[in-house]
């Protein structure tokens, strides 16, 4: 696992905002990332993991996080692990943001979490938050009662106070860290983002600090624990990715809670987003129809796709036939025969090599350009062994074809008549363009054109007095 690093090549300043539940951080991080990354919700410790945003404040760009409720003594195992969550967040940070709740007022928790960060070596900045208006200004003061020599109003909700808030907060960065300064980021190549799905409690979070090497994500036996997606950037081999841990995904009938409702939402927007999706099956259980719902949603908007069996260690040894268990994966799932299928133990490791290695297969043929040349000469060949169906009597004629287009490979084709590609003769085309332009592990998509014979006759016959002339 040395080849992991969960760093970014270059480095960004890092800010963490941390806090007792429900005082506005995930506002804050909304605010600030002009965005809802953060699921907001007036329900205490709806947000669990860490969540990551680039974040540009007037020309200054940096790594955003935000955290689960900040408790010093937290009761349950999971407030343990949300707890845990903001101390690696703060061990992450070059600068602390601390919240305190200017509506609830000065709570005890506080006073502990403020000793707590005084023996942190890196700057803390302390606001109020939720001071909306004027006469609420007055709240600032009880908590000066903490010997704190500043403390900043702010209404996260109306960005009142934000301004001289962050002023001050990317004033203090660490010099020599790159703030992006002078550099065009459409010149960045940017890394692929693989997407980590599956239903609830099949062991994404676990995969993702398997991944990463450490507590990334709060694991927890009831499922559904994950709520937000989060993002994380890691590289592997030397190819820089962009990990996003989905939210579990449940039947519609069976989301209650509106809160997992809309993580429901956000997990089908990571598969959106991501480039690359490794879809996690439950070993035990096998294939199902919400498995392959998921699975058409991510195919059908051109993902790459990896099937990694989860919790292989789990299964009876008479069941465990890798060769049997594939074939009956590939029956359910026929549409995804060139998706790579690996058996992995998020829990111990196991097969986790082997499903990088097969993601960075799908990776290169997701993004891998193909010669026009090299293309129409194997869509040629494809034509003249197997002639597509006539169309009123009159054969369809290939005329050329080029690639518009990556991630998924994309290809335009120029024939006569259109509709004469039926949707087998399609399959069969994409099918045998895998082998032939080696994109066996990708998605391929084409995009038929019409052109008609009495065009291309105009267009040679053009040609033709342009030579004549010449002569």
């Amino acid at each position: 696992m040395s080849q992991l690093n969960s760093q970014p090549s270059r480095r960004l300043p890092v800010l963490a905002i941390v806090g007792r539940p429900n005082v506005g951080k995930s506002t804050l991080f909304n605010r600030l990332t002009r965005e809802k990354k953060a699921i907001v919700d007036d329900l205490p410790g709806v947000t669990r993991d860490r969540n990551y945003a680039q974040v540009e404040w007037y020309g200054k760009r940096f790594l955003l996080i935000d955290t689960g409720g900040f408790e010093p003594d937290p009761e349950t195992a999971l407030k343990k692990q949300i707890q845990e969550q903001s101390r690696l967040a703060i061990e992450e940070a070059d600068v602390i943001l601390f919240l305190f709740d200017g509506k609830a007022g000065f709570n005890p928790l506080d006073r502990d979490a403020v000793k707590l960060l005084r023996q942190v070596k890196k700057p803390v900045f302390f606001a109020v938050n939720k001071i909306d208006s004027q006469p609420k200004e007055s709240h600032l003061y009880e908590f000066y009662a903490l010997g704190l020599n500043q403390i900043f109003a702010l209404s996260a909700e109306h960005g009142l106070g934000l301004s001289d808030l962050m002023d001050r907060v990317v004033g203090d960065f660490p010099a020599g860290q790159d703030d992006g300064a002078g550099e065009d980021e459409a010149e960045r190549a940017r890394p692929m983002c693989l997407a980590i799905v599956g239903r609830p409690n099949v062991g994404k979070s676990t995969l993702v600090n398997r991944l990463l090497g450490y507590e990334r994500s709060v694991v927890d036996s009831v499922p559904g624990t994950t709520r937000d997606a989060v993002n994380s950037p890691f590289s592997w081999g030397g190819e820089q990715y962009t990990l996003v841990d989905t939210a579990g995904i449940r039947r519609k009938a069976r989301i209650v809670d509106r809160i997992e409702r809309y993580s429901v939402i956000r997990s089908l927007g990571s598969v959106d987003r991501g480039d690359l999706v490794i879809h996690l099956l439950d070993g035990p259980e096998g294939v199902t129809d919400q498995d392959a719902q998921i699975l058409a949603y991510a195919f059908q908007r051109g993902k790459g796709l990896i099937l990694a069996v989860n919790k292989w260690d789990l299964v009876d040894k008479g069941q465990r036939d890798t060769k049997s268990y594939s074939e009956q994966v590939y029956h359910k799932l026929s549409f995804l025969d060139f998706a790579p299928l690996v058996f992995i133990s998020a829990i111990t490791g196991y097969g986790i090599r082997r499903m990088m290695e097969a993601t960075q297969r799908v990776a290169l043929s997701h993004q891998r350009r193909i010669k026009t040349s090299t293309l129409n000469q194997a869509l040629g060949e494809l034509f003249k062994k197997h002639s597509p169906p006539l169309v009123k009597g009159r054969q369809v004629k290939f005329f050329y074809a080029t690639q518009t287009a990556l991630r998924p490979p994309t290809f335009t084709l120029f024939v006569n008549s259109p509709k004469g590609i039926t949707s087998s003769y399609e399959r069969y085309l994409i099918h045998h363009l895998r082998s032939a332009l080696a994109l066996e592990a990708s998605p391929i998509r084409l995009v038929l054109r019409g052109r008609r014979d009495e065009d291309q006759k105009k267009i040679k016959g053009s040609r033709g007095k342009g030579k004549k002339g010449n002569r």
